[in-house]
């Protein structure tokens, strides 16, 4: 069946696009994309979840077809978004899953919002990019020059350096597309609101099970930023895709949607036992 994406109106006004997949009494489950990307984020995933994972995936505020306001790309603001559109959606709890970006949004969302979030995976995630010369680079050399609009060859080239393993041609010229509907300024706030918040000396309230995924193929971020996380968040467990980059669901999405799968479930279990 095709995913149809619908809007929705929150609170704070803000217009956010979304698919939904599964049966209306399924596990409530949100999943969070990464910069520039959109709820075709995870449409490699959703065909392999069962009924009973009702899945959301949203495109983020400027992301997607969702509304783009002049402000409001904090990662503590995105937060809040997910939170009013459980609140429009009747959503009292959700397991929150995160890519990149979206990871983060779903750490400041466990730490804002405890009693919402019954669980937490964070996948291709990091502690904090305050010191990372690598992204500081990237900033200065790719992101503050942006204007609109983007050019094509630089959207593909930023798709492209998350992968290590090939994705179906189609799906990266979808991906490709969905970042060029995202303006400059967003690309630039997004990224300028990722690289000044540092969430590391709060892990400890993140109190949600928490599941970490991460391939050692990453361009990004490096096994020392998930070790950073698993220490620092009571609990979590950190699972590794062997010659995997950046895009963990994108590259090996029946794989994830496994995990993700066998980590709900063991969520109402008295104790959640280790992933395979």
């Amino acid at each position: 069946m095709a995913l149809v994406s619908k809007t929705v109106t929150l609170a704070n006004e803000v217009d956010l696009q979304y698919v939904e997949h599964g049966d209306s009494t399924g596990v409530p489950v949100i999943l969070l994309h990464g910069v520039t990307d959109s709820w075709h984020s995870y449409e490699l995933v959703l065909p392999h979840l069962p009924k009973s994972i009702r899945a959301f995936a949203l495109s983020q505020r400027g992301h997607g077809d969702s509304e783009r306001p002049l402000t409001g790309y904090h990662p503590h603001d995105f937060a809040a978004d997910v939170a009013a559109f459980m609140e429009a959606l009747n959503i009292e709890r959700a397991v929150i899953v995160g890519h990149s970006m979206g990871s983060y949004v779903a750490q400041c969302f466990a730490m804002n919002y405890p009693e919402r979030a019954s669980g937490l995976v964070l996948v291709g995630s990091f502690k904090t990019l305050k010191g990372d010369q690598g992204i500081q680079e990237f900033w200065e050399t790719g992101i503050a020059p942006l204007q609109d609009p983007i050019a094509p060859e630089f959207a593909r080239e930023f798709q492209k350096s998350t992968l290590a393993l090939p994705v179906p041609p189609e799906f990266l010229d979808t991906v490709v597309q969905e970042s060029l509907k995202v303006p400059a300024r967003v690309w630039q706030a997004a990224f300028k609101g990722l690289m000044e918040s540092d969430l590391s000396g709060d892990l400890d309230k993140i109190k949600a099970p928490t599941l970490i995924v991460w391939g050692d193929k990453d361009a990004y971020f490096l096994r020392d930023q998930q070790d950073a996380l698993a220490a620092g968040i009571s609990g979590s467990k950190l699972v590794i895709y062997s010659g995997v980059g950046h895009g963990v669901h994108w590259e090996a999405p029946k794989r994830f949607a496994d995990d993700l799968l066998f980590f709900i479930e063991s969520l109402a279990k008295p104790e959640y036992g280790a992933l395979r």
